[in-house]
């Protein structure tokens, strides 16, 4: 694939980068320079995709992995505003976040994409485990929504 087809592919699966940032950041800001990070690091591995899986497969790898060592990483501890935080829309999709709140950052990952419908052997693939366990990371990941919810 040449240059224009990354680009391509890149602008029809947009929206796999915008889902992650808003579980991943909580401010555009943070939102905005992660994705910035992901692409650069899609655009850096380009050269290596091979066409095994396909460029969404592949793409949620490189981001669900840039954006978990991007939160590893942590932000500054002072943060300094000229202005007042956004203030977000009420929709009902902005509950997915808050719902999300209560698991580790790999556990958002497996939700994630058990949200957009991938099946653990897809699931698996992107995480590099197995499907047995994407299944079962999935499996403790919705007990502990559920149990948080509970109490």
């Amino acid at each position: 694939m040449n240059e224009s087809q990354f680009l391509e592919s890149l602008s029809q699966h947009e929206g796999i980068l915008h889902k992650i940032c808003r579980l991943y950041r909580d401010t555009a800001e943070d939102r905005e320079d992660l994705f910035q990070e992901m692409v650069y690091q899609l655009w850096r591995a380009w050269p290596k995709f091979e066409g095994r899986s396909s460029f969404a497969t592949w793409m949620y790898r490189i981001a669900l992995s840039t954006a978990l060592v991007h939160f590893r990483k942590g932000r500054p501890k002072v943060e300094y505003r000229s202005e007042l935080p956004e203030v977000a829309e009420h929709r009902e999709d902005d509950r997915l976040p808050e719902l999300l709140a209560v698991l580790t950052p790999a556990e958002k990952a497996i939700m994630v994409l058990y949200l957009e419908g991938l099946s653990y052997a897809e699931m698996g693939a992107i995480l590099g485990i197995s499907e047995s366990n994407a299944g079962a990371r999935l499996t403790r990941a919705r007990q502990k929504i559920k149990q948080h919810f509970k109490s």
